[in-house]
């Protein structure tokens, strides 16, 4: 009598992803593979998973070395009940051999270029799905299935990969390749598909968002794109994310300014303004430049929230360079601003300039220009108290169950500051995220206070 075969034990699979919301969907592309394997089971519990992927990121020394602690951490557990661990995502793509090297608990490796062989990573049919070599990446991903991590709340629609951009300071081209726009139908597929899911908000995210379409022949590809969005989906908020100076399309805004369901919301890294240190990175335009195109912004959508980010310690800032930027930004008075210490990245050219600044002198400055924002972010939320708004409910808040947390339409989700609520609880729904009409109690730098006032469909 032949035996029947054994089925394969199910093994039990956990996930830690690292970096930006473009990294994000990439792991969430990898758990719908995963997903639809009957030999896994996805677990948020790590201590209990037989198999642990780390989706790592590359961008920063600090997110390349939050990287490598995650790996370490994780390779700690095995031969105590962790069987495998996979390591995927930007450093792949650019260390993979160095990683090979220095941390031999790592059982595979998967690439930028094949996430659809996660699933063969996990059952150890395959060690090696990365290139040995840096390489382009080529792939697009679209119409895989996704697992959202993240609850209903909001989910990103990544739009194109890669990115064409000569900045001197970035590594991303080395890692992502060229950038490539992914088609308008595939994209709104995609969306149908996440609004099916429940999904109440949709963030559109690239490296370079606004380039979009312009290499498959669209002279708005962007500003099309949310047409079809808009006209073939019902998300209450759209916005999208990561403009480039050198690639704004007024129409957008133009656009923008019209429909209420486009948020009025603009992230766009200005990185520096000072012509000396943009000629330097080999970024567009100029202080002039961009007052003028702040100035526009503003006009054509006057409730816009601006957000922007500042490299401080590029070779070759000098004080008056600073000084420069400094002035900007008081000038400027962006509702939201991140700062970064410049980071010198492999093969890059900025890498090979002379005059850096010091570390000391780059934290001093980034320090002076955060201080100088946290005092504007105060102001503008303090002018808000009194006032009305549409928000998102997300759920109870993370540090007390007292309190629930949301956003409004100025905060971008994971990016920017919360809406915490101590009142009017009993009007929501019993199930969240909702939205809610809520009113400004109180304001605080990053974060904001609210009570619920009404919670209608919008």
């Amino acid at each position: 009598m032949t035996a029947l075969p054994q089925p394969k034990p199910v093994r039990k699979v956990g996930m830690i992803s690292l970096g930006c919301p473009k990294n994000l969907v990439d792991a969430e592309i990898m758990l719908g593979q995963l997903k639809a394997d009957s030999e896994v089971l996805i677990t948020n519990d790590l201590d209990e998973a037989d198999v642990v992927i780390v989706n790592t990121c590359g961008f920063i020394d600090a997110a390349k070395q939050e990287s490598i602690d995650t790996i370490l951490e994780v390779a700690e557990r095995k031969g105590k009940g962790l069987e495998r661990l996979i390591v995927s995502g930007c450093m792949v793509q650019k260390y993979r051999s160095d990683l090979q090297q220095s941390i031999p608990e790592i059982d595979a490796f998967v690439g930028l270029d094949h996430l659809e062989k996660i699933t063969e990573a996990v059952s150890g049919d395959v060690d090696d799905a990365a290139p040995a070599k840096r390489k382009m990446s080529v792939r697009l991903y679209e119409d895989l299935p996704r697992v959202l991590t993240h609850g209903t709340a909001h989910a990103y629609l990544k739009v194109s990969e890669g990115c064409s951009n000569p900045c001197t300071f970035c590594a991303i081209p080395q890692m992502r390749g060229k950038f490539r726009s992914r088609t308008i139908a595939s994209l709104v597929r995609e969306a149908q598909q996440l609004q099916q899911q429940g999904v109440l908000e949709l963030n559109l995210v690239a490296q370079d968002t606004t380039r979009y379409g312009q290499d498959i022949g669209l002279d708005h590809g962007l500003t099309e794109l949310f047409k079809a969005l808009l006209g073939e989906t019902d998300f209450q908020w759209i916005r999208f994310l990561y403009a480039y100076p050198g690639s704004l399309d007024w129409s957008l805004f133009e656009l923008m300014g019209r429909e209420k369901r486009f948020a009025s919301y603009c992230d766009i890294p200005l990185q520096h303004v000072s012509a000396s240190v943009l000629q330097k990175m080999r970024r567009p335009g100029s202080p002039k430049e961009y007052r003028e195109m702040i100035t526009r912004m503003r006009n054509l959508v006057p409730d816009l929230t601006l957000r922007t980010t500042f490299i401080t310690g590029h070779p070759g800032e000098t004080p008056k360079d600073f000084g420069e930027l400094h002035d900007f930004v008081e000038w400027a008075q962006f509702e939201n601003m991140g700062a970064f210490v410049y980071s010198p990245e492999d093969h890059t050219l900025a890498a090979k300039l002379e005059d850096v600044p010091t570390r000391k002198t780059a934290e001093r400055r980034r320090a002076k220009l955060l201080e100088l924002q946290q005092s504007i972010s105060l102001g503008r939320n303090e002018a808000k108290i009194g006032q009305t708004f549409d928000a998102i409910i997300t759920g109870v808040c993370e540090e007390t169950e007292h309190l629930l947390e949301g956003r409004l339409a100025s905060q971008a989700p994971e990016i920017d500051g919360r809406l915490l609520i101590n009142d009017g609880i009993e009007l929501l729904p019993k199930q969240l995220p909702a939205f809610a009409r809520v009113e400004i109690t109180d304001a605080h730098p990053y974060d904001l206070v609210g009570r619920v006032v009404s919670s209608p469909s919008l």
